[in-house]
């Protein structure tokens, strides 16, 4: 390897070029010429450098506040800083699949390849050993940033005769103007307009990102929106029918969603090296790199804003509505919506790694929810309704807990002391978290039991005695979860099993339809 004192969806490769066409002496000539490849959103997807900012935030937050001082010793400077102090694993980086398998087939050939990055030589160093197909590396070396027009100086003095080049942005364009065969991949919206400015049409493009809606979509995790709909539960079980009470629920809805959005975003940036290691979370927008965690931050900051909007706008929907119905603490859900966003901030930064908090929390997270619902609508939460939430989310934490522990000892069974890589569970803990979780999955339902022959139920409802119907669909649902958990075959995150499996929706089906034939 050598190293400059300068610095350096669908998976589709579009276009012809070098080995896709025209006569052998072409093709010889054109394999003839180094071929340059950029690293940051090009080779791999995301931007090496926010993933080594973000895993040193996460190891060591107060190095934040030494950031101003390193930026402006210059941006090279600022890379060098960060690649020292923390080391990203560039085995699990999410590469460009089609331009890989491209570059390897050149490799094969006989070609010269060198990598040529603005990310730190330490960093590139280390990418440029594991991937292993390159001649040399080009890299920042704490004093010269290696993009643009000093990357291209680097390459008109080291290739007089010619280069090809392989960018994704913006700063790519005096690059691929100068060189032989420009290829792109995954280019950006500036990119495209510099290259149609210039008159250039690539000779490949390499895709390998989804549409971007779709992965939008996925980042803010719409199914989980679905979680939200218990802020409903109050109003609905008070049997309120006016209309400022339901309006204002649903403002509680659209407010917690953005929330829970917002704070799913936080956790995927948080966790991006974690889950960079997982099976299925490694298709995660942020963790593929079809999202740049700067965008990911400002969608957490839009969010939080409209949030915070429609819970400063619910009390006066319910006032005009309903006014006799005004809220005696109108701010009581804002108040309950800041302990949302404050514990799921401190679920994501550390107590998800703390052994049974981070269940608990889990399950508390659900109860909040209610409390928010009741808060927004001026509906008591009962203590019955608090009791039964406690224990039947903390049933749902621990199957969640549980099948991810199941999906790793299926794919390792011969690791039973493994612990999750982020969390603080063992392989070996399995049995323990199975006690724990069917156990508390019973408790809620006994405690559902001793409500239906209270007084409240029976006040509530004209056919109380049919609400006994519910235990065998309750239980049934219970067991079922923990079977299929037992089994492996069970999605990691019980919500969506649940708005997913048929027999779920049918058993909820016929949760309604006992309660509505009991009022």
């Amino acid at each position: 390897m050598e190293s400059t004192q300068s610095q350096p969806g669908q998976a589709v490769a579009e276009g012809a070029g070098p080995g896709t066409g025209g006569t052998v002496a072409e093709e010889f000539a054109v394999a003839s010429v180094p071929l340059c490849v950029d690293l940051d959103g090009t080779l791999v997807k995301s931007d090496t450098l926010l993933d080594t900012v973000i895993v040193l935030a996460r190891q060591s937050p107060r190095w934040l506040l030494q950031f101003p001082q390193w930026m402006a010793q210059g941006k090279a400077a600022f890379k060098r800083k960060v690649s020292s102090l923390a080391a990203i694993d560039v085995t699990h980086l999410p590469y460009n699949q089609p331009l890989l398998g491209y570059l390897r087939q050149q490799h094969a050939a006989g070609r010269e390849i060198y990598l040529a990055t603005g990310a730190d030589t330490l960093l590139a160093e280390r990418v440029a050993a594991h991937v292993g197909i390159f001649a040399g590396v080009f890299a920042s070396d704490g004093s010269v940033n290696l993009t643009g027009h000093n990357k291209l100086a680097v390459f008109q003095q080291r290739f007089p005769a010619g280069f090809c080049y392989i960018g994704n942005a913006r700063p790519d364009v005096p690059l691929l103007t100068h060189c032989v065969d420009p290829m792109v991949a995954n280019p950006d919206f500036a990119l495209r307009a510099g290259l149609r400015s210039a008159g250039m049409v690539p000779v490949r493009t390499f895709r390998d990102s989804p549409a971007k809606w779709k992965a939008w979509l996925h980042a803010i995790r719409l199914h989980q929106w679905a979680k939200n709909t218990l802020i409903f539960l109050p109003v609905l079980l008070a049997h309120v029918r006016a209309a400022g009470p339901w309006a204002a629920a649903f403002l509680a809805f659209l407010s917690f969603g953005l929330t829970a959005s917002a704070t799913y975003i936080v956790n995927d940036l948080l966790d991006l090296e974690a889950d960079r290691h997982h099976e299925r979370k490694r298709r995660r927008p942020f963790a593929s790199g079809d999202l740049s965690p700067i965008a990911g931050a400002a969608t957490v900051a839009v969010f939080l804003c409209l949030a915070v909007a429609l819970a400063l706008l619910l009390p006066g929907v319910l006032k005009v509505l309903s006014p006799q119905l005004a809220l005696a603490q109108p701010w009581g859900f804002l108040e309950w919506l800041g302990v949302y966003a404050i514990s799921t901030t401190a679920y994501s930064l550390r107590l998800k790694r703390m052994v049974l908090v981070d269940v608990i929390v889990l399950s508390g997270l659900y109860t909040i929810r209610l409390l928010a619902g009741g808060a927004a609508t001026g509906s008591a939460v009962s203590p019955w309704l608090a009791a039964f939430s406690i224990f039947f989310f903390l049933s749902l934490a621990f199957v969640k807990r549980f099948s991810e522990l199941e999906s790793r000892r299926l794919h390792h069974s011969d690791a039973a002391s493994i612990a999750i890589k982020g969390r603080g569970y063992r392989i070996s803990d399995l049995e323990q978290l199975r006690s724990f979780g069917t156990a508390t999955g019973c408790a809620s339902v006994v405690i559902f039991a001793l409500y239906v022959q209270n007084e409240v139920a029976k006040s509530l409802y004209q056919h109380y005695m049919r609400l006994w119907l519910l235990f065998p669909v309750l239980l049934l649902w219970l067991f079922r979860l923990w079977f299929l958990a037992s089994r492996g075959e069970l999605h990691d995150d019980p919500v969506v099993y649940a708005i997913t499996d048929k027999r779920s929706l049918l058993l909820g089906a016929v949760v309604v339809a006992i309660v509505l034939s009991a009022l």
